[in-house]
């Protein structure tokens, strides 16, 4: 055959092609220039794909990074997580002066003008020892010793024209291909904005997430401190016998941060009776709720769980979603009017009858169980909808205390790439589900679109709305969960839509160096790791 993935797009879609960013060929994802030999299975993907966003997403960073490279030759740029549809980042001046709307004009034009250009992007496979000294020679060491504490023999180094860098996944064929992005000025650096996943032509609005970005920038300047801002140094760490103390110093933080937020629960303790906690899948809600719960009881508050799933409508009632099936995961499935009453009684003095849902019958039924709450008692909620002002939108505002929890990974792989906060809690839930809840990792793969849907329809727009956001990533976590994890992975059929996934996550996993068995009983107890691995120690 001897026909790279390039031609034959343009022989089978014509004009349309440009659209296609990548292909499964035989279910692994490959750049367009790769080149068939012989008959496959091939399917193109375009922005509408996860795999396509990514590698569009991959290939636009680069692109960003060749830009300064023109116009600020002597700054360094960081690119270190999602905001949205956008990567926040900033640069490192000699001189330490903030970035301009002049700057972002000058980086936007460039980049414009290597578009129109269409300069292909290459790849060259080189020994891990080729890619440290191209790496530091072009003056990125994290990228250098990410190569070295990995442990390969062989490297990938992306090229545009002379700059190179790193991915772990394919680029689209040239920069031609790069048409939709804008930088913008926010928080102390910027966005590179790309177009939202269901609308290829149409960027956001600057976003309003300053609270989730100052969480995420604590992080990154706590893991500085640390000494563990990227997987190179963790590895490192890891390797040098130091994981005892970077496991137990980061448990530190989180309790520290815990205590905080009960600290400021009971500050307010006459005015605030409920405490609502969301989150998004695997963010570690549970965990959170129980240690803060433990904190209050510290500080001498005796708090009550009042489980949010018990108010949920008879099945029969349930709403039904486009595809015909049930809705559990909008807010209309639960009965917020009989929800509110319940808490206002509660909040009055009044005794109430705790309701009970049965999942398995679809049924609520009332069992006996009283609850009343006394003058030192506090309520607390968790749930996806905890946030949304309509779950308890009869409830006076001044008497709640709102938390958000997620795991804002502030660990990247190395100068400008980062890693998914969506990947961390995807890989969680896939070892929780496999643990606990009789799940394949298949299974859950297949199911996390609809899960992400579902967060960005019901959890995302209100997260601002917390008055304090708490960070359950742990620096250490995904070198323990790699060890749970890759098993799992490697069960994935060839032919099963999870594979390309399973095989991303391996690559992914691939650069951390495993944190042992024997290493694992210095994790506490009550860490939110174990809400995922299980409290059974290693034998």
């Amino acid at each position: 055959m001897n026909k790279s993935l390039h031609t034959l797009n343009k022989e089978l879609h014509g004009d349309k092609a440009k659209n296609h960013l990548a292909a499964l060929v035989d279910n692994r994802l490959k750049s367009l220039d790769y080149v068939l030999y012989n008959p496959h299975q091939v399917e193109f993907v375009d922005y509408s794909h996860p795999d396509g966003r990514r590698t569009y997403i991959r290939s636009l960073s680069f692109l960003l990074q060749k830009a300064v490279r023109k116009v600020f030759p002597e700054a360094r740029l960081r690119i270190s997580y999602s905001v949205e549809n956008a990567l926040y980042c900033d640069l490192d001046f000699p001189d330490n002066r903030e970035e301009t709307k002049e700057d972002m004009e000058m980086l936007y034009n460039t980049m414009m003008a290597l578009v129109e250009k269409d300069i292909p992007f290459r790849r060259e496979k080189v020994s891990a020892e080729e890619a440290q000294r191209v790496f530091l020679e072009n003056g990125f060491p994290q990228k250098a010793l990410l190569q070295k504490t990995r442990g390969h023999f062989y490297a990938s180094v992306y090229y545009l024209e002379d700059t190179p860098d790193t991915f772990y996944g394919p680029l689209v064929p040239s920069t031609g291909y790069l048409t939709k992005f804008n930088l913008c000025l926010f928080h102390t650096g910027f966005l590179l904005q790309y177009p939202q996943p269901d609308n290829p032509q149409q960027l956001d609005g600057k976003p309003r997430l300053y609270k989730l970005v100052e969480i995420f920038e604590e992080h990154v300047q706590w893991a500085n401190i640390m000494g563990v801002k990227d997987i190179g140094t963790l590895n490192k760490k890891t390797q040098s016998g130091l994981t005892k103390d970077l496991i137990l110093t980061s448990e530190a933080f989180h309790s520290r941060r815990y205590a905080e937020i009960a600290d400021k629960i009971h500050k307010h303790k006459e005015r605030l009776k409920l405490v609502l906690i969301a989150g998004p899948s695997s963010s570690g809600k549970t965990t959170t709720s129980k240690r803060i719960a433990t904190q209050l009881k510290v500080l001498g508050l005796r708090p009550v769980v009042l489980e949010m799933d018990n108010y949920f409508l008879n099945r029969e009632d349930t709403p039904i979603d486009e595809h015909g099936e049930y809705n559990f995961e909008t807010i209309r499935a639960l009965d917020v009017p009989f929800l509110n009453k319940q808490l206002a009684e509660l909040l009055d003095g009044k005794e109430i009858e705790v309701p009970h849902f049965d999942f398995f019958t679809g049924t609520r039924s009332f069992r006996g169980k009283k609850l009343k709450l006394s003058d030192d008692q506090i309520l607390i909620m968790e749930g996806i909808h905890a946030l949304n002002p309509r779950l308890t939108e009869k409830i006076p505002s001044g008497v709640k205390f709102r938390i958000y929890a997620s795991a804002l990974t502030s660990l990247s792989m190395d100068e400008n790439n980062g890693i998914s906060t969506t990947d961390t809690r995807m890989i969680r839930r896939m070892v929780r589900d496999a643990q606990f809840r009789g799940a394949t990792a298949e299974e859950t793969i297949l199911r996390w679109p609809s899960i992400s849907a579902g967060e960005r329809k019901n959890i995302f727009p209100f997260q601002e709305q917390a008055d304090v956001m708490f960070n359950s990533a742990l620096l250490y976590e995904l070198a323990v969960l790699k060890r749970y994890a890759e098993p799992l992975l490697h069960q994935i059929p060839p032919v099963s839509p999870a594979y390309p996934q399973a095989l991303r996550l391996l690559n992914f996993l691939s650069y951390f160096t495993k944190i042992l068995p024997t290493q694992e009983q210095y994790i506490p107890y009550q860490s939110v790791i174990r809400e995922f691995i299980g409290t059974k120690m290693p034998g």
